[in-house]
């Protein structure tokens, strides 16, 4: 009797995809790194942080023991260069600019957790940002909005990664603007989790302030809502005017958007669920429920729950996601994986 052999899956047979991640000392940084652990086809090759925030992963982050053996190191240009081909970029604002054109330069495709390569207009950046020192590579930057933008990010060398609450917006509402069903003015009330403040101290998001509590931050001047107008203004193909208030709870990750939209004409529950279905029916990550969302059942992964209903003359559409997959790292991944041809699951599911 022939001997049995036993053939590797069909990733082994391939190079795994060298990553390195800058800022990996935070939340979106810990959930990169939990992620591409899992990942068949692609491996951590280098984490860097600021110095004080550098030593070994599973003593930054306790999690990773006996699982991550390799350390946060203080980032050496050439190193990383040597080491990665895709750097996933968890900085803050402004600081991504000092970083991505060298990244870029060297080769390297970047995706940019930051805000500094989403919105297009200079002008509207700065008056929500700070200057802008990159506005080269903002040309040729892609959205990164998987279910939207997938075509466009095949061959990209630069994502810029949503924001959050961006992310669940468009995904929300995207099945209306693209049938021109609802009129230009929408109104958008989110709350996220205590974790969307980063890990940096703040004494509204002490425990103290934060438990049993519930209010609303950056009233009517929310560096988010530009970004939602620009994405709905391109998919609708006309002006959007978007009203955006968040709030934070007292509960650590996720997003709860409730969008409510003018029809144009009579919709019926039935007819908009059916649009819904149709939209989101070949995406993996995005599923229409019967019932309005909850955030604990999309805690930890990178899902979009959501609800379409009518009510009275409204549409009223309910979208929640967990802030730092979907709505960070798990979005970042996901946009690596239609970078390179890679199952978009991988390391998701």
């Amino acid at each position: 009797m022939a001997a049995i052999t036993k053939t590797r899956p069909f990733f082994w047979r391939i190079k795994m995809l060298q990553v390195a991640i800058i800022g990996a000392s935070g939340y979106t940084g810990a959930e990169a790194i939990e992620i591409l652990l899992r990942h068949p086809q692609a491996k951590i090759a280098y984490l860097t942080a600021l110095p004080e925030e550098c030593g070994n992963v599973a003593e930054v982050f306790p999690r990773f023991k006996g699982r991550c053996p390799l350390d946060i190191e203080p980032l050496q240009m050439n190193k990383l260069i040597d080491k990665a081909k895709v750097v996933l970029c968890c900085l803050p604002h402004k600081i991504s600019m000092e970083f991505v054109p060298n990244l870029l330069k060297a080769g390297l495709k970047v995706i940019d957790f930051s805000a500094d390569y989403r919105i297009k207009d200079v002008k509207v950046y700065e008056k929500y940002y700070q200057p802008h020192s990159d506005k080269e590579n903002l040309k040729h930057a892609v959205y990164g909005l998987c279910e939207l933008y997938r075509d466009k990010i095949k061959d990209a060398k630069l994502i810029a990664n949503p924001g959050c609450f961006p992310t669940g917006f468009m995904l929300g509402v995207a099945p209306l603007l693209k049938n021109n069903l609802i009129e230009k003015s929408v109104i958008v009330s989110a709350v996220t989790g205590a974790s969307g403040a980063g890990k940096n101290q703040s004494k509204n998001f002490h425990f103290p302030n934060m438990n049993e509590n519930f209010f609303a931050y950056s009233i009517g001047k929310h560096r988010h809502q530009p970004e939602m107008e620009q994405i709905a203004g391109e998919i609708s193909g006309k002006n959007i005017e978007v009203l955006f208030q968040p709030h934070v709870g007292p509960f650590d990750v996720g997003i709860m958007s409730t969008i409510y939209c003018q029809p144009k004409e009579n919709m019926t529950n039935e007819k908009l669920a059916q649009l819904y279905k149709d939209f989101y029916k070949n995406e993996n990550f995005v599923q229409v429920l019967n019932t309005a969302p909850m955030l604990k059942d999309i805690a930890g992964t990178n899902y979009c729950h959501i609800y379409p209903a009518v009510c009275k003359d409204k549409i009223v559409v309910f979208s929640a996601l967990d802030n730092l997959i979907k709505g960070a790292s798990g979005q970042a991944i996901q946009n690596m994986n239609i970078m390179y041809g890679f199952d978009e699951t991988s390391g998701l599911s």
